[in-house]
């Protein structure tokens, strides 16, 4: 099999070609444009049959070429910037340029058989792009709460003691009512900022809405710890759920497969920094409704059952993440699986 990598950035694309033992057959520079992309399907076809692009930046820069891609049946993967740079360690020529990148990613394509597919445009899409804008909204939620939290403890000491947090709406209304009566410089700003978070506090509603309204996946809501906004996380950040190709395979794409960290008689795991730190954080969030739910539920159970054992909370939540990124792929693949049946009998009447 042949390997290509795409080094993307806004006017140009790098690509190297590599055999199946990692050697360099071909390399490509070109504009990243129509004309680019054009010169660089051709070139593709003459550098092997049998091949898997893979494409750092094919969320951003790269989006239109791996769209191109996709849309004529290549199959196409995303390589993350951070293996790229680990990879690029290894080369034997030094510093960094964008043909020892393509060439980097290139030999991550042909070795790493875990890669995602790239982002495509449709319902997965869809949520990840609603699902990102509503994390912004809250990170920036956080940095003003934290900017009017400062004004406050200048304008009226120990505000804390009579309003806990910013989180909700009724406490911002107690705290602007808080502010009602100072008219000077440091008020007039703390005020801007209560309307500034109401603002957000509007739109994410409005996303969470949205959300809502395009999450269909009746499987994955029967999974404890699972509502509409992780649904939107776990499908927009895994694109398409059939094309990953196991559980083990999505596990190593949400970075919950277990690293090894053994020592003589000690046996254990460590944390794996790998893999899409959203598609982690969705399986941690779940993980964490299971473990502090107050009936009896399975995470709840296997997390006991792993403490019993000897492991610290950290590794038993680790083993209780890789355990739920099976149940979560089981999950997905069914609900795929019904709505391209749906489809396709939708097609036939």
């Amino acid at each position: 099999m042949t390997a290509i990598g795409v080094d993307a950035h806004k006017s140009t694309l790098a690509a190297s070609a590599v055999d199946e033992l990692g050697r360099e057959i071909a390399a490509l520079a070109v504009s990243n444009d129509a004309v680019g992309h054009g010169a660089f399907e051709s070139w593709l076809t003459r550098v092997g049959t049998e091949r898997r692009v893979g494409i750092e930046g094919g969320g951003s820069f790269g989006a239109g070429l791996a769209r191109r891609l996709v849309e004529r049946g290549e199959t196409v993967v995303e390589v993350p910037a951070r293996l790229t740079a680990r990879e690029r360690r290894r080369l034997t020529t030094p510093g960094k340029s964008d043909p020892g990148d393509a060439l980097a990613i290139a030999r991550i394509t042909l070795r790493e058989a875990g890669l995602g597919p790239v982002s495509r445009a449709g319902q997965a899409e869809d949520l990840r792009l609603l699902s990102v804008e509503r994390d912004a909204l809250l990170t920036e939620r956080t940095r003003l709460v934290c900017r009017l939290h400062a004004h406050l403890i200048v304008i009226s000491p120990g505000y804390e003691q009579r309003i806990p947090n910013l989180r909700s709406g009724r406490n911002l209304a107690r705290a602007a009512r808080l502010l009602a009566d100072h008219h000077d410089i440091r008020g007039e700003l703390a005020r801007r900022l209560v309307g500034r978070i109401r603002e957000i506090d509007r739109d994410a509603r409005i996303l969470e809405r949205e959300i809502g309204s395009r999450v269909a996946s009746p499987r994955l809501h029967q999974i404890h710890g699972v509502g509409p906004i992780v649904v939107a996380m776990l499908v927009g950040q895994t694109g398409d759920v059939l094309a990953v190709r196991s559980a083990a395979a999505f596990a190593a794409l949400s970075g919950t497969a277990p690293i090894s960290a053994s020592s003589g008689q000690t046996n254990r795991h460590r944390l794996n920094r790998g893999g899409n730190r959203q598609l982690n954080r969705a399986l941690h969030i779940i993980a964490l409704s299971q473990s502090r739910s107050r009936s009896e539920s399975p995470g709840r159970t296997y997390l006991a059952n792993k403490r019993a054992e000897g492991k610290t909370w950290s590794e038993a939540m680790r083993c209780l993440k890789r355990q739920l990124a099976g149940v979560v792929y089981r999950a997905m693949v069914a609900d795929a699986q019904a709505a391209s049946v749906a489809y396709d009998g939708a097609l036939t009447t």
